[in-house]
């Protein structure tokens, strides 16, 4: 009973800090509880932290609510009321990683390395990669460099963490000052998975540019393409050419050291663990540096893959306007924003970024995509001229452009244009399915080159037999030359890969009639009118003439059309 009342003071006082929260009553506990987990499914977490607080005053003891309260407050990157709540877990002895994790984090940022160090030593630490480095770099901060170097290889000796530990290792080596060391030990792990990553090559420029090797560091940056579409490798890049050494900033201290393994972890784990978690280790690296760009950059995504869109909104404009990978965070704020459907401030702010980074493909190719999106195909196409104007050589990534560009082309009936810039992109990317299916299905609704629209679709079956939108396109073209009940099968096989899509159904209807199936294509026809009824509406599809088709059949429909009349191939 004691131990409730010591913890009451301290959640009341964490309660205190949440936004529009009142006093608490009894007959709330049950209600703040349901209404926590019903935001935490939906993966709401602000609304799941203010909940399962309001739950803890009145319980403060329970583990359930207790870990849900700490894991929302640390989802939102409410360090100063996770910590609370994380001291109240380990002080009721409950198990609980996420507490762990808390706590180191805290004691990283009072700088209070003995704290750290005991806590391992004592087993109260996360597991063996986080505690072996964090070890290392707890060392580093209490001056004991040759201890220090002895933990990382500690962690060498592991199973399949030998690549953080070099990485980690090189970069203590770096942060005071023994470049020659750090490089070394670089070059001695070439190819390990962090040393490759974007924020690796970042490290190895600046301790290449220290040891007067400009050279290899705009050949590493060759290699992998950065100053192409990346500002900050470009910038690098050009600093680089003016031979003077540039300043190590990527780590300084100890504190940047702990931040460094909390996003390390966040890369190691992103897609492999649950979205939410990898977004706990993100968000113990700004907190430890809240200048880790990329660690905020991977939040914003999180959150983005977690369908928090205006959380991600939120991420992305912490990154300052004189930060290079600005113009990255405001790609992904338009995104962020699209996907939230505030599509004018998406545009405003790709408009924006097109004054100020003009030079930049990838600006061009978003406002485009947006605009394509919105059907502003005008808008669109003008987007990408500009984008592919700036490039200074053909390259095979390009070919999304070409392709984007010609499909803007083709809704606003420029087929010429459409088609050239559909071969274009084949050319930079032969045998690219979607190209092939999209340029087949368009040859064939406009009854061109029929065989090698055939073949092209087939080709992109091949490619990709798990795609509705393409068997369709076989099934449809199949149907335009009159070999029907070759098409049915096909046709049948991609409601079954798109069960709810109109245009599809509408399909399999129209190929059901053209083989006596009248009764089931009537069916399809009714199935594709609902399915219109229940989503947007879509310009491959007109509801009125699938209305006419189930009142007089297709027949009637293509001789008030004016379109030929059903004819099976050959003749039978």
């Amino acid at each position: 009973m004691a131990g409730k009342l010591i913890f009451a003071g301290v959640a009341a006082a964490v309660f205190a800090t949440v936004a529009n929260v009142g006093p608490v009553r009894a007959d709330d506990d049950v209600g703040a509880y349901l209404a926590g987990r019903q935001a935490a499914s939906a993966r709401d977490f602000r609304s799941a932290a203010e909940y399962f607080t309001r739950a803890l005053v009145s319980d403060p003891s329970n583990p359930d609510i207790l870990e849900k309260a700490l894991l929302s407050h640390l989802a939102v990157g409410n360090m100063d009321r996770a910590v609370p709540i994380a001291r109240k877990i380990e002080a009721d002895q409950i198990e609980s990683q996420l507490a762990r994790l808390t706590l180191l984090a805290h004691e990283a940022s009072v700088g209070n390395s003995e704290v750290i160090l005991s806590r391992i030593d004592e087993g109260h630490g996360v597991g063996p990669l986080v505690d072996g480095l964090a070890r290392g770099w707890a060392l580093m901060a209490s001056g004991d460099v040759s201890a220090a170097l002895a933990a990382f290889d500690d962690v060498t000796g592991q199973e399949g963490l030998a690549g953080f530990a070099s990485y980690h290792k090189a970069l203590a080596l770096a942060s005071v000052g023994d470049f020659e060391g750090a490089e070394a030990i670089f070059a001695e792990s070439e190819g390990s998975a962090l040393q490759n990553t974007r924020r690796g090559i970042v490290a190895r420029v600046q301790l290449l540019s220290q040891l007067g090797q400009s050279d290899k560091a705009i050949e590493l940056i060759d290699q992998v393409g950065g100053s192409d579409s990346d500002p900050e490798m470009k910038a690098l890049r050009a600093a680089l050419t003016t031979g003077e050494a540039m300043p190590f900033t990527h780590l300084q201290t100890a504190r940047q050291g702990m931040a460094e393994v909390f996003h390390s972890v966040a890369m190691a784990i992103n897609g492999q663990a649950e979205p939410e978690y990898t977004l706990i280790y993100a968000r113990m690296a700004q907190f430890l540096r809240p200048q880790h760009t990329d660690a905020l950059l991977m939040s914003a995504a999180l959150l983005e893959e977690l369908d928090r869109h205006e959380m991600a909104v939120e991420a992305y404009r912490k990154v300052p306007r004189d930060d290079p990978a600005f113009a990255s965070a405001e790609l992904g704020r338009a995104e962020a924003l699209r996907r939230a459907n505030r599509t004018d401030a998406a545009i405003e702010v790709l408009k924006q970024l097109a004054q100020t980074n003009g030079d930049l493909p990838a600006v061009h190719v978003s406002l485009g995509d947006l605009m394509r999106q919105l059907e502003r195909y005008e808008e669109a196409v003008a987007a990408y001229d500009v984008a592919l104007d700036l490039y200074e050589e053909e390259k095979t990534d390009q070919w999304f452009i070409h392709y984007a560009r010609a499909i803007s082309h083709e809704r606003l009936d420029q087929w010429p244009q459409a088609e050239a810039d559909f071969r274009k992109a084949l050319e930079l990317n032969p045998e690219q399915p979607q190209i092939l299916n999209y340029l087949g299905y368009s040859l064939v609704e406009k009854r061109q080159k029929l065989d090698e629209a055939l073949d092209m679709i087939e080709r992109a079956v091949e490619a990709q037999p798990d795609s509705g939108y393409i068997v369709d396109s076989l099934g449809w073209a199949l149907y335009r030359l009159g070999r029907y009940k070759e098409a049915v099968p096909h046709m049948e096989r991609a409601v079954e890969l798109m069960p709810v899509d109109p245009v599809v159904n509408d399909h399999l209807g129209d190929v059901l009639w053209a083989v006596g199936r009248k009764r089931e294509a009537e069916f399809q026809w009714s199935r594709a009118l609902s399915f219109i009824d229940q989503g947007e509406a879509s310009e491959d599809i007109d509801p009125e003439r699938v209305r006419r088709k189930l009142e007089v059949g297709l027949d009637k429909v293509l001789a008030e059309e004016g379109s030929d009349p059903l004819k099976v191939a050959n003749g039978d």
